[in-house]
């Protein structure tokens, strides 16, 4: 079973993880979330789930402002041609719906199936706000404490310079 909200936030609270969450209406563009997110300090980042032309699955967070390019971004993280994931594969995987997509949600991929990639730009500011695995929420944490919630999900993020 997918992790809920409140479980999310006691395993922030079992690593010693320190997060601050805005509730509001859900969103499901980056556009819809800018009306929510004007007084919250610090990045706001956006998810791509992917799936590559052997079939291996890529979520990729960057900053909500960044422009992707999906004819050039499977050579910058090691894949081949990318494709939207469908929204099915993304409830089975990451046990998330579409809208809520984040980098949080590596913790329900008890399988290992999901490759995530990180913004090294997103990581060097002070805060990065993703959705605490529902898009009525937004949660403020550390990068720090992104990679260390991340990695005790037995994941390993693939850093890729955008700029």
């Amino acid at each position: 079973m997918p992790l809920t909200r409140a479980e999310l936030m006691a395993r922030f609270d079992d690593l010693g993880i320190a997060s601050h969450t805005k509730d509001h209406p859900p969103i499901m563009t980056v556009d819809e979330g800018r009306e929510h997110w004007h007084d919250m300090p610090g990045v706001h980042a956006k998810n791509l789930f992917l799936k590559d032309a052997k079939d291996r699955l890529w979520l990729v967070t960057v900053p909500a402002d960044r422009a992707i390019d999906l004819k050039t971004l499977p050579e910058r993280m090691g894949s081949k041609r990318l494709s939207f994931g469908k929204a099915e594969l993304l409830m089975e995987v990451l046990g998330i719906a579409p809208g809520s997509v984040t980098p949080l949600s590596v913790v329900n991929d008890t399988e290992g199936r999901v490759t995530l990639v990180l913004d090294g730009w997103m990581l060097r500011q002070d805060i990065i706000n993703v959705h605490p695995l529902t898009n009525a929420a937004t949660t403020a944490l550390s990068p720090a404490d992104l990679l260390r919630f991340i990695r005790a999900t037995g994941h390993e993020p693939v850093i890729v310079e955008f700029d």
